[in-house]
C-alpha cells in the first residue's frame, strides 16, 4: 500500500473557517474537509470583536473529527488566517480580552495623527506596507492614544494564526508572512521596525521573534492531545500563515507573466517579485509588499472583494429575502449590462449597515443609472469589481515594467464562473481559475516541505499542478467594456478631486 502522509490544515477566513486534512501520496496532493464553521465579527456596545475562543473550540472539533475518522496521528498541523489582527497575552501567557476586529471603528482619525509624527512616505520606505486604517500599526497606536489598560498589561503580541498556534503548542512566535501585514516589519532589517514602534510609543518588548514558513515550532501540547483523543505526538508547524501567502503558494504555473487574485471577502491582486518595491509610485498607487511562502515578495493591492455582495445579502435577508449566490448570479445575468459602476474601495462601502442603499446613493450622486432590483445591484457590484481588477492590473504593469498575460484566480471566488468570465472580458486577458481551497492547499504543501516529504516549495507546486483541475476563461472582447472602463476611471478621478 502507498503511504499517504496526512496533515491537518486550519484555514481561517474572515467569514468562515475550515479544518481540512491534506494527503500526499508521493505524487499528488488531495484535500478533504473535516469541519467547516461560520466566522465573523461579534458586535458589542464597546466595539467589534473576534470570538477567538469560539474559533479555538472549532479547531479542536476538527482535531476530534480527524481522530474519529483515522486510526493514526497526522504528520503535522498548521494554521493560516487573515492578517493585521492580533491578541495580547499577559506575563503569565493568558489572553487579555477578545481580539478586536479590523472593521472596528477605533482607528478613525488615527492614521492622520500618526503621520504627524512620522510621514507616510517614511513609513512606506521603512515597511513597504500599504497604508490602511485597519493595519496593526494603527490599531496599536489607537490603544496608545487611549492609554488602553490592555496594552499596559500586555507582555506579548501574537497575530491571529500565531495566537491559535500558541493555544496548540504553548510556543510564542510571529510568522514572517503575517508580520509583513502589520506595517511594523522592516524588510531591509528582516525584523520589527524599532523606529516606527518607538515613534508610535508601542513597547518593542511586545514582539516575539519572527520565524519563517516551514518552521516546526514544537509539539501539540499533551492536554490538547488528550482532550482530542490522540496518544502520539503531533508536530505544530508554522506555515505561510497569512492566508494570501498560502493561497499564492498553491497556484500552479505561477510565473512572472501572471497576476494572482486571491478572491474572497477581500480580493488580493498582485504578482511575485524578488525584492520589495519601495518606490514612490508604489506608495502613491497604494500597493503593498508582503512576504511570500518561499522568501519572495508579493507586490499587491488589497481590493474590497465579496464583502459588498455579502453585505447586500445580509441586508436583503433582514428584509425577508434569503438570496444565495446562485440566486444573485441568476438575477445579475438577467439584468442589463454596463449601466452603473462604483469603486469598491470607496470609504462609504467599508462600514455600511445598508449596502444596497449605499450603492444606490453612490450611483445617484455620480449621475448614473440607479440600480433598484436585486439583479441590477448585483450586476453593478460584479462589473465594478471586475473593472477594478483591470485598473489594478494596469497599475501593476507600470510598476513592474512588464505586460501581464494571465490572471490566475484562487480562493472561493474561483468557483464563481460568472465573475471569472466577466473578469476575462473586462481585463481582456486569459483567466485561469482554481484551486478554490488554495490557502488550505498551500498550508498542507508547506507542511510537507517542513517535514521532509518534498525538498522545496517549487517541487510542491509542480506536484500540485498534477493534483488539481483548473478552468480557463478566454476573453470576449468588446468596445463596450473599454468604454465602461473609461467611465470608471473618470468617476474615480472625479471622486478623488471631491475628496
Amino acid at each position: 500500500m502507498i503511504h499517504k502522509a496526512k496533515f491537518i490544515a486550519a484555514d481561517l477566513g474572515a467569514s468562515s473557517g475550515r479544518v481540512m486534512v491534506g494527503q500526499w501520496d508521493g505524487k499528488q496532493f488531495s484535500l478533504e474537509e473535516l469541519h467547516r464553521f461560520p466566522n465573523g465579527g461579534v458586535s458589542l456596545d464597546s466595539g467589534l470583536y473576534w470570538d477567538v475562543l469560539g474559533i479555538w473550540s472549532h479547531l479542536q472539533e476538527g482535531l476530534k473529527k480527524y481522530h474519529a475518522r483515522y486510526d493514526d496521528s497526522p504528520e503535522g498541523i498548521g494554521i493560516d488566517a487573515w492578517g493585521v489582527d492580533f491578541g495580547l497575552l499577559d506575563k503569565r501567557g493568558r489572553l487579555i480580552g477578545n481580539p478586536v476586529h479590523y472593521r472596528d471603528g477605533r482607528t478613525r482619525g488615527v492614521v492622520e495623527r500618526f503621520f504627524q509624527l512620522f510621514s507616510e512616505r517614511d513609513t512606506f520606505s521603512a515597511t513597504g506596507t500599504q497604508t490602511m486604517a485597519i493595519n496593526t500599526l494603527f490599531q496599536l497606536y489607537s490603544m496608545v492614544l487611549e492609554r488602553d489598560p490592555q496594552l499596559q498589561q500586555a507582555d506579548t503580541l501574537l497575530m491571529i494564526p500565531d495566537l491559535l498556534l500558541y493555544f496548540l503548542s504553548g510556543e510564542k512566535n510571529v510568522e514572517y508572512t503575517e508580520a509583513t501585514t502589520t506595517q511594523l516589519y522592516s524588510f531591509s532589517k528582516s525584523s520589527w521596525s524599532e523606529e516606527i514602534l518607538l515613534k508610535a510609543g508601542i513597547p518593542t518588548s511586545l514582539f516575539p521573534q519572527v520565524i519563517m514558513p516551514g518552521t516546526i515550532v514544537g509539539s501539540v501540547s499533551k492536554s490538547v492531545l488528550r482532550d482530542c483523543g490522540f496518544v502520539s505526538p503531533i508536530p505544530a508547524l508554522s506555515v505561510a500563515s497569512h492566508d494570501t501567502a498560502s493561497a499564492v503558494a498553491a497556484i500552479p504555473h505561477m510565473d512572472g507573466d501572471s497576476v494572482f487574485i486571491s478572491s474572497g471577502t477581500w480580493s488580493l491582486v498582485g504578482t511575485e517579485i524578488a525584492e520589495p518595491n519601495l518606490s514612490e509610485n508604489a506608495r502613491e498607487l497604494h500597493f503593498t509588499n508582503e512576504g511570500g511562502a518561499d522568501g519572495k515578495v508579493l507586490l499587491m493591492k488589497n481590493v474590497t472583494g465579496f464583502w459588498i455582495l455579502q453585505e447586500c445579502m445580509r441586508r436583503w435577508k433582514l428584509q425577508g429575502h434569503d438570496f444565495g449566490w446562485a440566486d444573485m448570479i441568476r438575477a445579475a445575468t438577467a439584468a442589463k449590462p454596463l449601466r452603473s459602476f462604483f469603486d469598491p474601495d470607496e470609504e462609504c462601502f467599508q462600514v455600511q449597515d445598508d449596502m444596497p442603499k449605499a450603492i444606490q446613493e453612490y450611483c445617484r450622486a455620480t449621475g448614473q443609472f440607479v440600480p433598484d432590483s436585486v439583479g441590477e445591484i448585483a450586476r453593478s457590484a460584479f462589473e465594478s469589481l471586475s473593472l477594478k481588477y483591470r485598473s489594478v492590473i494596469e497599475q501593476l504593469e507600470l510598476l513592474i515594467q512588464k505586460k501581464i498575460a494571465t490572471i490566475r484566480i484562487v480562493g472561493g471566488g474561483s468557483l464563481n464562473t460568472f465573475l471569472c468570465q466577466m473578469t476575462a472580458n473586462a481585463c481582456n486577458r486569459l483567466v485561469i481559475s482554481g484551486p478554490a481551497e488554495a490557502s488550505a492547499l498551500g498550508n498542507v504543501m508547506m507542511q510537507a516541505v517542513a517535514t521532509g516529504y518534498l525538498p522545496h516549495l517549487s517541487a510542491a507546486r509542480v506536484a500540485l499542478a498534477d493534483s488539481v483541475q483548473c478552468c480557463s476563461f478566454e476573453p470576449h472582447t468588446s468596445d463596450a467594456w473599454d468604454e465602461a472602463y473609461m467611465r470608471c476611471e473618470h468617476l474615480q478621478k472625479d471622486m478623488t478631486r471631491e475628496n
